[in-house]
């Protein structure tokens, strides 16, 4: 089992951890090194169990707004989806206008007599 020295508010720590999982042990003890560092640059000194308490619920508060916000973006996809499947289900129909049958029978009416004139002047020509 590796065991590594991390260093959070300044203050080494010997931690162990499972094989392959030191990056993840180095990120979090980065993490609450972050909070760390900034409870010591408002306050300065302060003993050791009370930083890492109160840098522990700093990240705790922080998690806790992530989660929140991952509800929200996990119920607008719950939305979305379902209308997306609403419209697979029942796509919208759309109405192609239809030509009505006498202006259809005027322009053939029409473009006889053209062919017929047509035809006349290439029979005069």
């Amino acid at each position: 089992m590796p065991e590594l020295k991390i260093s959070i508010g300044g203050r080494d720590f010997d931690v162990a951890c499972q094989q392959g999982e030191e990056h993840f042990l180095r990120s979090a003890a980065a993490m609450l090194d972050a909070e760390a560092q900034v409870l010591l640059g408002q306050i300065g000194r302060i003993p050791e169990p009370r930083m890492l308490l109160m840098s522990g619920l700093m990240l705790a508060d922080k998690a806790a707004g992530i989660e929140d916000q991952l509800r929200e973006a996990q119920n607008r996809l719950g939305e979305l989806q379902a209308k997306i499947d609403e419209l697979q289900a029942n796509p919208p129909q759309v109405e192609v206008p239809v030509v009505p049958a006498e202006v259809t029978d005027t322009l053939a009416e029409i473009a006889a007599r053209a062919e017929a004139l047509a035809d006349r002047v290439e029979d005069e020509v």
